[in-house]
């Protein structure tokens, strides 16, 4: 049975459980994707620093988005993961889940619904 470490998180300074007891043993960050190299951050962040640093990461890559870099972009190519994450993935707007461009460039297609944050 894996134990989970306690690390600090290098940007807050948070101590924080790193790794999983899980039967699939995965830790936490596993959920996310994976859109760093290990040489990026330095050590491990807490999970609010690595949302709030994947969502930056993220909204700066879909600053460079054009429609026809849509077509083939970077999110399309991660491996493929049916859990979404609330700031990343979507956010809710009165009740209702609104989809992230991000959503939109992992599916790698325009679903035609004329979305609010598509891409293409």
């Amino acid at each position: 049975m894996n134990v989970p470490k306690t690390k600090i998180c290098s940007s807050c300074e948070t101590a924080f459980s790193c790794g999983d007891v899980s039967p699939e043993n995965k830790c936490w960050c596993n959920d996310y994707p994976p859109i760093f190299n290990l040489a990026d951050g330095g050590d491990c962040l807490c999970p609010e620093c690595f949302k709030e640093a994947c969502e930056d990461k993220i909204d700066a890559y879909i600053e460079t988005i054009t429609p026809e870099k849509a077509l083939k972009n970077k999110a399309m190519l991660l491996p493929k993961t049916n859990h979404l994450i609330e700031g990343i993935d979507y956010y809710i707007e009165n009740g209702n889940y609104v989809f992230k461009a991000w959503f939109h460039l992992k599916r790698g297609t325009c679903c035609g619904n004329n979305c609010r944050h598509c891409p293409y």
